[in-house]
């Protein structure tokens, strides 16, 4: 049954994220408002879940207890943001990343919303220091970011403003955790949260191996895809560090010295221009031919990936 008595849900942006988390909230029963500025869009993005969601059923894959219909049922179209807004209990933002346009929908947010209501913004790298500044309605703020694309890889970061209340920040856990998604409590904020910080220092010293000569683009994507990123798809790296020793104390006074030489030949952050933006771009383009349909196709495949991934480790619970 939805979970309506508690209020809904109000995705605010109907782009591939605000549709991505319709979905998601839908999976879990929740009443979902989809609120744009054009009818027109709200219409499209409508017309667009409801043939992604036949297709998850028709490929046995679609989340959650309901049927695709069922799930259809749960989600409505708004262009009225008061109207949309009304006896919500949850509201997540999803417009483009812009932090004035952002911004300007938060504050006609706070002039509408109650004291109950949770504020959320899917930004992937806005501060919500920045974000949230001088909002009536601050303890209620809070980021949650998910991971593209968030129907297949559950994780989202939770980032607190300063004075984000407590409570916020475990309503919205609770939530994550209710429609199947894996949130992660990032307890003060940072420039570019954990994931990307992550993500950045890997894409960094890549580009450094590549532009030094020392392997190809294609090699080097093979030794995450078919190396590091075989293990980090069950386990992160600091169990990966417990589990390659007798514990990760042992692993630490076994090899720290080594990381410890091979960190400091790592050289400054790139620039990322240059011959080696060449190099790589015509690398990629030769796996990867960058016209849409190519494109579209390569996208297509990496999200058949995730989701037979995402069914393979939901069978393979740890022990």
């Amino acid at each position: 049954m939805a979970s309506s008595a508690a209020g809904g849900v109000v995705i605010v942006g109907s782009g591939l994220i605000g549709r991505s988390w319709a979905m998601l909230f839908a999976s879990g029963g929740f009443k979902v408002k989809l609120y744009d500025i054009e009818q027109e869009q709200i219409t499209n993005a409508l017309e667009n879940i409801r043939k992604e969601l036949k297709m998850l059923e028709q490929s046995d894959s679609l989340k959650g207890s309901l049927s695709a219909e069922q799930q259809l049922s749960l989600i409505s179209g708004c262009s009225n943001i008061a109207e949309a807004v009304e006896g919500a209990m949850h509201i997540q933002e999803c417009v483009p990343e812009n932090l004035d346009l952002k911004k300007k929908i938060f504050a006609q947010l706070d002039r509408i919303v109650d004291d109950r209501v949770v504020l959320s913004s899917s930004t992937s790298c806005l501060m919500p220091s920045k974000l949230f500044a001088g909002l009536v309605h601050v303890k209620q703020c809070i980021v949650a970011h998910p991971v593209n694309p968030p129907y297949y890889v559950p994780l989202v970061e939770l980032v607190p403003h300063p004075e984000t209340a407590p409570a916020t920040m475990d309503r919205t856990h609770a939530l994550m955790k209710k429609i199947g998604q894996s949130p992660v409590r990032v307890l003060k904020e940072i420039d570019g949260f954990v994931l990307n910080r992550l993500q950045y220092a890997i894409i960094s010293e890549a580009w450094r191996l590549v532009e030094e000569g020392v392997v190809t683009p294609c090699d080097l994507d093979l030794v995450m895809s078919d190396g590091l990123g075989m293990r980090y798809a069950f386990i992160g790296p600091l169990e990966t560090m417990h589990l390659n020793a007798e514990g990760f104390l042992s692993y630490c006074d076994r090899y720290s010295e080594g990381m410890n030489r091979v960190l400091k030949t790592f050289g400054p952050v790139p620039e990322f221009s240059r011959a080696t933006v060449e190099k790589v771009h015509q690398a990629m383009r030769m796996k990867v031919p960058d016209d849409p349909g190519h494109l579209a196709a390569r996208r297509q495949w990496r999200d058949d990936c995730l989701m037979r991934l995402a069914k393979l480790k939901s069978q393979l619970q740890p022990q």
